[in-house]
């Protein structure tokens, strides 16, 4: 039996660090991870670090194809059987809520027929802004998977809500979505 796929999108925020211990995670638990990163997350953590972590190329670019003549986006999404993305910014959630797609990860979005699950991360006051609740609640309506943000320490000093999920949290949402049978 083959194991799950899972599309893992990385976008650029402090918190994609704790995205390569739930990449480690999830391979350890038996799923197929190929990860796509926007160019800001390549700032915070390398395309190297998941390719060892998954054993897989990291797609970073909506061009050129590199394994898939169709284009990434359209055979990376018919592969998913689940998309996640963590952190998922502020910028990343108005794309999605607004059906944007100017880049790999956001043209995913449009492309993929399974289940997408966000985990929000940001700071506090990002967080709370009326166009941002705007945007959650729109992905809501669009059933778009939640998990986070929580609450507590942020790297801007402030404690509040914002901080990504933990990477067992998310895992736990995961496997919900996408069990592991067997």
């Amino acid at each position: 039996m083959s194991a799950p796929e899972i599309l893992l999108g990385v976008t650029g925020g402090i918190a994609a660090y704790k995205t390569a211990d739930l990449a480690s995670k999830l391979v350890q638990a038996g799923y197929g991870i190929t990860v796509v990163m926007t160019d800001s997350a390549t700032r915070f953590v390398g395309p190297a670090t998941f390719e060892a972590l998954s054993g897989r190329h990291v797609y970073t670019s909506l061009f050129p194809a590199h394994d898939h003549f169709l284009g990434e986006h359209i055979e990376l999404a018919r592969r998913a059987q689940l998309m996640v993305v963590a952190p998922a910014t502020a910028n990343y959630l108005a794309k999605v809520s607004q059906g944007l797609a100017d880049d790999l990860l956001s043209t995913l979005a449009l492309t993929i027929t399974c289940p997408l699950l966000l985990a929000p991360a940001m700071n506090t006051e990002m967080w709370n802004k009326p166009a941002v609740q705007r945007n959650i609640k729109q992905l809501q309506a669009d059933n778009v998977h939640l998990v986070g943000p929580g609450s507590g320490w942020l790297s801007c000093g402030q404690i509040g809500p914002g901080r990504m999920a933990e990477p067992a949290e998310i895992q736990s949402r995961i496997q919900e979505l996408l069990p592991i049978k067997g």
